[in-house]
């Protein structure tokens, strides 16, 4: 015998059933992360065209042409980095808060990727990869900064340093 009252029952069963909601973020998080993938790739392509170009018309400015190559291959790893936090965001909550993902479960990837059981594991393989995207980020900029001074390259091993030890941190975990 159900011991709730019927109200108690139909609230409960809204109340479950608005969890579906998630499938908004999982649906725009796919979305967000088919348009990063895009974007890099399309990235990819332009800095092809334009070594392809360089080697064609031999550019004189050499080193300039190789600090731009780098910053623009550096810039589609992030942008390649972030869609990849956005799948495992929309991985993640599916999981959590919809259902298992059946074909992943039968792949090794799937079973190392996804398996999320909690908040707390999807907020620490978030984490990781968005500690990943700083380090990208920040090598992208130390591309472009000059180094006027020796406090500046104290800065920059200093930098250095913290990113190894939070990578070390990390991975310790």
């Amino acid at each position: 015998m159900d011991k709730r009252s019927k109200l108690e029952g139909i609230f409960e069963w809204l109340l479950w059933r608005s969890r579906l909601i998630v499938i908004t973020a999982v649906i725009f998080g796919m979305i967000g992360a088919f348009i990063m993938f895009i974007t890099a790739s399309v990235d990819i392509w332009h800095t092809a065209k334009d070594t392809l170009s360089f080697f064609v018309n031999h550019y004189p400015e050499k080193d300039e042409f190789h600090s731009k190559l780098i910053s623009q291959i550096i810039g589609a790893v992030d942008l390649y980095l972030i869609a990849v936090v956005m799948l495992i965001f929309s991985f993640g909550l599916y999981e959590l808060f919809i259902s298992d993902i059946d074909d992943a479960e039968d792949t090794k990837v799937g079973k190392r990727i996804l398996s999320i059981h909690s908040l707390d594991e999807l907020k620490d393989k978030i984490g990781k990869v968005v500690v990943m995207v700083l380090i990208v980020s920040f090598f992208k900029r130390m591309l472009h900064m000059h180094f006027d001074s020796p406090i500046y390259m104290l800065y920059f091993a200093l930098c250095i340093l913290a990113l190894a030890l939070s990578l070390y941190l990390m991975h310790k975990h």
